[in-house]
């Protein structure tokens, strides 16, 4: 599609050609309204929201950004869209989930933005979760500001911003406020602009919270605040522009507060006569009646604003009629850009260099972002505790924070979402972020950004916004580490689709993989069982191995070959499938067993390598799916049902899971521990079983 022309650039205009202009799009965003309403057996068909009350305040930010800008809107934002320049007909083509729609090819909901075009701003996939776009969108911002210390950013005339846009009653969310807190202590050049229509759906501002924002801001010191009533075009266009300046030259956050109506339904599927009293009021403040009378003081003639009003119907009317006609999505539109190509296709490097010693896990990988870190300027490492002082409560960032400086190695505040979170913004902006999660029991609250942002804006935004990041996980139960230290997560992991899954077992294949990670520009996470860190583990000494040399890379989906044995006719074989502290399981009970075990490693978990799987369960017959997780319900049942399903022929056997047991938590008691996991003898004993069958 050919790009449309943006009817700014923040040029100098008078304040009558700027009035005029203004009132174009607003009219144009409640000709739009109105119409999707007298077309609604059509237009909801598919779930959408308007601006309609908030026109003014999104009209005043919209026409004042510069294409090195990113802004992040949200749901009801299409007059910022309109302000930018996007045209009716393109999100008339979103509206109906057309094949060209410019944001996402059909995939989702109106005015869910993704804009990647070179004479506008800049805008990453947008989704539905309430206040989900603040940690992203600060991640922007933070991004800009390492580029500006590192030396690497771009030479604008004017620096750029990031901006969010956020409805007030999403403030309550507890992402906002963790990235409120980021952007006020790392001082980042963000403009949130939060509109408040005191609705949260049929909730009133005074069933949901405390204070507004203008109060609630207070409590972070770094965020200075303007309070401004949104209808009020004039009032909103200066407001914003004293902050963008503000924040152009001196690289600090602001917040606008605009107060405004809701003078349309939540969103189509919930209409405001439903719930609603204040109607009649609310329409009192319409911002387009406010700045129709503000045409009248500066005496525009009624017959030019009917000639615009005229010349917008025709438009808004044509362009409808044109998007009902465009092409629909065909079905296999839907099986593209799940992921963004990678690179890394093929095993290279040297994996065993000669004249080395044997290195620990823990040291492979902060060898391979060592090495990362000094080719690439904009790797850089972050999450809680590795800067300075610890190097992480594994030492695995250790002496980076000296070697690279305080700017590119960095401690976080306790707040997982905004590590998990803001991966993509610093992605958007060309950065490639090394995070960690200290454990992988407190994933958990970075799940929501993984899940909603990270994994799925390279499809949503249907190719524009891949996520290139790596997300370091210490996992696995060690040293009676208790149900908060201990736990397994692939399984959740596994079920998120849009990211690519880890689990080495050897130091090697640990650089090998990170490497890979890195030169990908998909999300990855990457598994590193804590247990296998160092080798202190009896039966793990085999985690130890010369360090590859820098070049070493390993393709994501190809598993390892741990153990071989020949297809014996005389007497039964089998396979262990496993991965992480399996391997070690089922490497030490192959010892009691002459020649009849073969051990596969996976390495990843997502992509998996079913060929090499089922070509060694089809060889042997005979299979273990071996894992450290609980059993029932897990990843390793769902490959035990792959094999099941594509290898069933040439079992002699049934498909064999060996894992935990079903228990909600790793207790800290060493005997317990023993009982609940897997073990070698544990393993030994299930083997003999299923040789006998």
């Amino acid at each position: 599609m050919e790009m449309t022309k943006r009817h700014f650039l923040n040029k100098e205009i008078s304040l009558t050609d700027l009035l005029k202009s203004a009132y174009r799009l607003m009219f144009t965003a409640k000709t739009m309204s109105d119409l999707f309403e007298q077309e609604k057996k059509i237009t909801s068909k598919y779930v959408h929201a308007t601006s309609r009350g908030h026109e003014a305040i999104q009209l005043a930010l919209g026409m004042q950004l510069l294409p090195q800008d990113f802004v992040s809107p949200y749901y009801r934002d299409d007059s910022i869209l309109l302000g930018i320049g996007i045209t009716p007909y393109e999100l008339m083509l979103q509206l109906l989930a057309k094949k060209d729609d410019p944001f996402s090819g059909g995939r989702t909901y109106y005015a869910h933005p993704s804009l990647r075009r070179d004479d506008f701003p800049k805008m990453i996939h947008q989704s539905s979760g309430t206040g989900m776009q603040a940690i992203p969108t600060t991640g922007i911002a933070m991004g800009m500001k390492y580029k500006e210390e590192t030396g690497i950013a771009e030479n604008f005339s004017e620096k750029p911003i990031a901006v969010c846009s956020l409805g007030d009653a999403s403030c309550t969310e507890g992402e906002v406020s963790e990235a409120f807190q980021m952007a006020a202590l790392k001082q980042l050049p963000i403009l949130y602009l939060v509109q408040d229509n005191e609705w949260d759906i049929s909730a009133s501002a005074k069933e949901i919270r405390a204070q507004d924002i203008t109060k609630y801001m207070q409590g972070f010191n770094g965020i200075e605040t303007r309070t401004i009533d949104g209808t009020d075009f004039i009032k909103s266009y200066e407001t914003v522009k004293e902050c963008i300046r503000i924040i152009r030259e001196e690289r600090r956050p602001m917040l606008i507060h605009a107060k405004v109506p809701l003078l349309n339904h939540h969103t189509s599927g919930v209409r405001k006569e439903w719930y609603r009293d204040d109607l009649e009021e609310c329409a009192k403040n319409d911002p387009l009646i406010k700045l129709r009378n503000k045409l009248s003081e500066f005496s525009i003639e009624d017959s030019e604003v009917e000639n615009i009003e005229n010349e917008v119907q025709n438009l808004v009317r044509t362009d409808f009629e044109n998007a009902i006609l465009a092409e629909d999505p065909k079905p296999e539109d839907a099986l593209t850009n799940d992921f963004a190509p990678t690179p890394i296709t093929i095993e290279k490097g040297e994996r065993s260099p000669s004249g080395k010693i044997p290195t620990v896990m823990v040291d492979c990988a902060l060898f391979a972002i060592r090495e990362l870190m000094q080719k690439h300027p904009e790797a850089l490492l972050y999450g809680q505790d590795v800067g300075l002082r610890l190097g992480g409560v594994f030492r695995e960032a250790i002496t980076l924070a000296a070697q690279f400086g305080e700017n590119r190695v960095f401690n976080t505040p306790i707040q997982e979402a905004f590590i998990v979170g803001s991966t993509v913004g610093m992605s958007a902006v060309g950065l490639k972020p090394i995070v960690e999660v200290q454990f992988a029991d407190y994933i958990w609250p970075g799940l929501n950004q993984l899940f909603t942002e990270v994994s799925r804006s390279y499809y949503l935004s249907n190719g524009k916004w891949p996520v290139s990041m790596i997300l370091r996980v210490p996992i696995g139960a060690y040293g009676s580490g208790g149900p908060y230290h201990s736990s397994s997560v692939e399984s959740v992991l596994c079920n998120i689709k849009g990211i690519k899954i880890a689990y080495p077992s050897t130091g090697a294949d640990l650089k090998g993989l990170m490497k890979a990670a890195f030169y990908d520009p998909n999300p990855v996470v990457m598994l590193e069982h804590k247990g296998l860190y160092w080798s202190k583990i009896e039966g793990t000494e085999a985690a130890k191995t010369i360090e590859p040399d820098e070049d070493y890379v390993i393709p994501f989906g190809k598993a390892r070959e741990v153990l071989l044995c020949d297809n014996q006719q005389n007497r039964p074989t089998l396979t262990i499938i496993t991965y992480g502290m399996g391997v070690y399981w089922a490497s030490n009970a192959a010892k009691q067993f002459d020649n009849q075990i073969e051990i596969i490693d996976l390495r990843t978990l997502a992509p998996l390598d079913e060929n090499r799987v089922f070509e060694s369960v089809k060889k042997h017959n005979r299979c273990i799916v071996l894992t450290e997780e609980p059993v029932n319900n897990s990843f390793a049942q769902s490959l035990a049902a792959r094999i099941n399903e594509n290898c069933f022929r040439h079992l002699d056997a049934p498909v064999k899971v060996i894992g935990a047991k079903n228990l909600p938590a790793i207790p800290i008691n060493s005997e317990l521990e023993k009982e609940m996991l897997p073990n070698t003898e544990k393993l030994i004993k299930e083997i003999e079983q299923l040789l006998r069958y």
